[in-house]
């Protein structure tokens, strides 16, 4: 699982000749859709359709049918041109009944994590200890898929064969998610990107806004910190804003180098800790949050005792900014955001106003600015 939000926009992909996939997230809906039809009809289909979150619906072909194991049917991944260690794999899902209707004061689909799905055991990621690594997102869309074939309460497992492998090729360990990859995805969709295209395209970006007479910028991490700061900053024009994924030092260099005068940084708690600590390229297979850094942020500040145990307790920024919160006790994230803007203004030679904001994990708030 990556608590990165970086994404190549479609025009750039498309441009690029590059071909879109799918994640495990839409996989796995459609094969749970699959093995449901299979559970109401006594018949497994050949191929299945689901809706992504966009509303646009698209179709797959199932495979690894078996009827001496009923009920079980898997979508194999494409992830298009993007270089994902879970391309290609077998995304299972097998459903049985479980009960009363969902018409009673019960959850109607059960998700169950089998093999090769990873298991939360560490707080800072949104998802339940002990429970499967399905992010939201796919778990909403897997639940959307099941509704639109039976009402009636089931319990779903998602599999992915040969997941421990292809986990050991991602962050999930130093995470805390064991025993297999994540199911994730936020648009049901895979746009491809590699380093040296996804670093052009940031570029790219901040050359026309500086072409367009754009004197200030916004720097976000992602979708949902840029969806949040179009929302707060409507007067800027969309040209102004600029998702960089993990190329923030790139950035902040060309829009120094492009005279722009200002940048505002929207991010979440794990990038910006890495900024506050001098980290420019925040990509987490190259970086790690300084939870010492955390720690000793805390105690500058006079925090209690829980915030400052919060910050080394597991290896993540956002367990440190939920307790945060939690405790109504904001100034260790005020104190973040004021050193990664005065780390970012160094970067960039001092030459531009630099302010950072944090934002919360749905992307729906402000909690902190500096």
């Amino acid at each position: 699982m990556s608590t990165s939000e970086p994404e190549l926009s479609p025009d750039v992909a498309a441009a690029q000749g590059l071909r879109t996939g799918w994640t495990t997230g839409t996989c796995a809906s459609a094969a749970a859709k699959a093995a449901a039809e299979w559970l109401v009809t006594g018949t497994p289909p050949a191929t299945v359709e689901v809706a992504l979150p966009s509303g646009d619906r698209v179709a797959f072909p199932t495979t690894d049918i078996d009827h001496s194991t009923p009920h079980r049917v898997a979508v194999i991944k494409d992830a298009g041109d993007d270089p994902d260690c879970t391309d290609g794999a077998h995304v299972t899902a097998h459903v049985v009944w479980s009960g009363p209707t969902a018409g009673d004061a019960v959850e109607q689909v059960s998700l169950v994590g089998g093999d090769g799905v990873g298991t939360v055991t560490q707080p800072g990621l949104g998802l339940p200890v002990g429970g499967p690594a399905i992010n939201p997102v796919p778990a909403r869309m897997i639940r959307e898929a099941i509704a639109e074939v039976t009402p009636r309460r089931v319990t779903c497992t998602i599999s992915v064969p040969g997941g421990q492998a292809m986990a050991a090729k991602t962050s999930n360990a130093r995470l805390g998610i064991e025993g297999g990859i994540s199911i994730l995805g936020t648009t049901g969709i895979v746009k491809p990107f590699s380093t040296a295209s996804y670093r052009a395209s940031v570029v790219q970006q901040i050359d026309v806004a500086a072409a367009q007479g754009v004197d200030t910028v916004v720097l976000a991490t992602g979708s949902r910190s840029d969806d949040w700061a179009q929302r707060e900053w409507p007067e800027f024009p969309p040209v102004a804003f600029v998702e960089v994924g993990d190329f923030t030092g790139i950035a902040l260099r060309r829009a120094a180098g492009d005279d722009i005068s200002a940048v505002r940084f929207v991010g979440m708690a794990g990038k910006i800790a890495k900024l506050a600590a001098g980290v420019m390229m925040t990509h987490f297979h190259r970086s790690k949050v300084d939870t010492d850094l955390l720690a000793a942020v805390a105690r500058d500040v006079g925090a209690s005792d829980a915030v400052v145990d919060a910050a080394t307790a597991t290896t993540t920024a956002r367990h440190f900014a939920e307790v945060c919160l939690e405790a109504d006790e904001v100034a260790p994230l005020i104190l973040l955001c004021e050193m990664a803007a005065d780390r970012c203004r160094t970067h960039a030679g001092g030459e531009l106003h630099v302010d950072v904001t944090m934002v919360d994990f749905a992307g729906a708030q402000a909690v902190a600015h500096g």
